[in-house]
């Protein structure tokens, strides 16, 4: 049977993931977004895992919430960098310091 030790194991391989995207790779905006996804959905993974060993919703309530933010985020960080490729013609991030005064 699965407990909730497995979950366990699965959401920190996927938020040690998530975090060696953001160190390991500074130059891709994408790959930077994504990684930040992961971390939320190992995040999400722990709520609901714990929310259905404890037999309670309020996990899994916080996890849809977690999502909504994440969808946002996702779809604010894509337009800003969708404007922010037409106007230097390119996503490297560090090109961004050129964007002070």
């Amino acid at each position: 049977m699965i407990s909730v030790t497995h979950y366990l194991v699965v959401s920190a391989i996927l938020f040690v993931l998530g975090v060696a995207g953001i160190f390991i790779n500074r130059k891709n905006l994408i790959v930077i977004l994504m990684a930040i996804e992961l971390i939320l959905l190992a995040v999400n993974l722990n709520l609901v895992a714990f929310s259905a060993a404890l037999h309670d919703l309020v996990g899994q309530i916080f996890a849809m919430f977690v999502l909504t933010v994440a969808a946002g985020e996702a779809a604010i960080g894509l337009a800003i960098l969708v404007i922010y490729f037409r106007g230097r013609g390119t996503i490297s991030v560090d090109d961004v310091n050129r964007m002070k005064g």
